[in-house]
């Protein structure tokens, strides 16, 4: 890999991790309403974070696997916003391509980064 060069997330740095990640919860739909839901995990961004709790969808972003301790990746969030307005998109303003709704934009698969067709 080339120095620079950022690979998405394609599995979890422990089993622990992987179950929290994957919890369902049959009383609730969004694991920001769970309170057994713990850890999210963003494929746009490639972030972890600790859920809040508090009626919103609020996280609390961490660097290191609260169970086995590993070193989690570093969060892509500012280069995502770097990206958009590379493209001169404005993610408050501009419909966002799909590509940038989750991991493609990384990894380059998926359908391109222009603009959605109509």
């Amino acid at each position: 890999m080339a120095a620079g060069e950022v690979r998405a997330v394609t599995s979890h740095c422990c089993e622990t991790m992987r179950r929290q990640i994957e919890h369902h919860c049959d009383d609730h739909a969004d694991a920001y309403d769970c309170p057994d839901a713990v850890v999210a995990f963003s494929t746009r961004f490639q972030e972890y974070g600790l859920i809040i709790h508090d009626g919103g969808r609020s996280s609390f972003g961490i660097a290191f696997c609260p169970w086995c301790g590993s070193r989690l990746p570093e969060s892509q969030r500012d280069r995502w916003f770097e990206e958009l307005e590379r493209l001169g998109l404005d993610p408050w303003e501009d419909e966002v391509p799909p590509a940038y709704e989750d991991d493609r934009w990384l990894t380059g698969a998926g359908p391109s980064v222009g603009p959605a067709a109509d």
